[in-house]
Formats: structure tokens, C-alpha cells, sequence
């Protein structure tokens, strides 16, 4: 497994507990939510990534997938950007010696989609927690959540004025995911298709709480 199966940035650290990759939105790029990394982890506890889609969006974005209806990705685009990014995380794994259940994946509107695809997927390892930002639980033919417990923590928030991806999907991500048994951070804030600054002290007293015991072998995680 390569990591130059996506474009990508890297925050290393010393000695990391654990690591955090963020994907982000449609049109971004992987240094649209690079800036998070020291905002979310200010202790620099662990090693942070933003990987970059697969898919190119003019003028200079990129996407995951092709939208033509909100809450139903296209699957011929989702499901090869899914297996993409899963080779992606295998690779980051292997070469930050960080494994998946010391990792914390996050994202913002299709960047959280990916990150309830890959961090529930059926046939995939629990991460440590989720980021779920302005976004909702896919509906794909041929995909599946795995909602077994034990699930991971999940912090989620979402814009109340967002016209892209209305408030309710996650209301009800939040109530599919708690009825399964999760443990759910959720906030609510009067903005539109965006992250709230207020919500980032939270998630960052949020992820200091996570347990991320475990051994970490030494990669390019620790180098400067």
C-alpha cells in the first residue's frame, strides 16, 4: 500500500498517542481543513493528515463523489473514492506505525459522509472516534453500516441555516447512532453551510478525553 494513492498533507509530531485525519469538502482541497489540525490538538498529541479527493472540480477543487441528490452519493463515484481512501488509511497506518484504532477520522459536508462511510463501513476496523461536521450517513446501493457495538464516540455538528445539507440529516444520523448504542456529542449553531468557530473549543476538549491507549510504532509520525 502506497500513501500516493491520494495527494495529501501531513502534520507530524513527536512521539504521537494517536493520529487524525480530516477529509474535507466539496470543491476544497487537502489544505482547506489542514488549519484545524493545531485548533483540534493543540498539544500536538497526535499525528494529523487531510488527505485530498480523488475527484477534480474546476477551478482548483477536488470532490469525493458526484452529487445528484443530497443524502444518495452517485456510487460509481462514491465506492472508488471509498476504496481509494481505505487504501489511503492502510498506508497511513503502516507508515506512521499509528494503527486505525488509535485514529480519529473527521470531515466537513462530503468530507463527513466519507467519514461515516469509512469509520462505520461494514468490513471495517472501529477508529478511536468521529468528526461528523455539516454532513449525513450515506445511502448507497450495495453499501452498509455496521452498527454493532462497541461504536466509536462520534461528535457531530451542523449549521441550522445550512440550505446545502439541511439540519435534519444529522438529527437523524444522531438518533440512528445513539439508538445503536454511541456515545454522541452533538451541537447545533445558527450558521449556514459552515464550521463553527465556538463548537472547535469543544471538539478539541473532546478529543483530549478519547482513549487512545496503545503501542505506536515509531514512523515518519515523529519526524519534524
Amino acid at each position: 500500500m502506497k500513501l500516493d494513492v491520494l495527494s495529501y498533507r501531513i502534520r507530524p509530531v513527536a512521539d504521537p498517542e494517536g493520529a487524525l485525519v480530516l477529509f474535507h469538502g466539496r470543491g476544497a482541497d487537502e489544505n482547506d481543513l489542514f488549519p484545524l489540525l493545531d485548533l483540534l490538538d493543540p498539544e500536538r498529541r497526535l499525528v494529523g493528515a487531510t488527505p485530498r479527493a480523488p475527484l477534480s472540480l474546476p477551478p482548483g477543487g477536488a470532490h469525493w463523489y458526484v452529487v445528484r441528490e443530497i443524502g444518495f452519493p452517485d456510487k460509481k463515484t462514491f465506492d472508488a473514492s471509498c476504496e481509494l481512501a481505505r487504501e489511503w488509511l492502510t498506508a497511513f497506518a503502516q507508515q506512521t506505525g499509528v494503527p486505525p484504532e488509535q485514529t480519529v477520522l473527521g470531515g466537513f459536508s462530503q468530507g463527513a459522509v466519507m467519514t461515516y462511510a469509512l469509520g462505520l463501513g461494514q468490513g471495517r476496523p472501529r477508529p478511536a472516534g468521529l468528526i461528523a461536521l455539516s454532513g449525513f450517513i450515506p445511502t448507497v446501493e450495495g453499501f452498509e453500516l455496521d452498527l454493532s457495538p462497541p461504536l466509536p464516540p462520534v461528535a457531530i455538528g451542523h449549521g441550522t441555516h445550512d440550505p446545502v445539507i439541511s439540519v435534519e440529516w444529522s438529527r437523524r444520523a444522531k438518533q440512528q447512532l445513539e439508538q445503536a448504542g454511541a456515545d454522541v456529542l452533538y451541537r447545533e449553531y445558527p450558521l449556514p453551510h459552515a464550521i463553527d468557530p465556538g463548537y472547535l473549543s469543544d471538539l478539541s476538549s473532546w478529543l483530549a478525553r478519547l482513549d487512545l491507549v496503545g503501542d505506536i510504532e515509531r514512523g515518519f509520525a515523529n519526524r519534524d
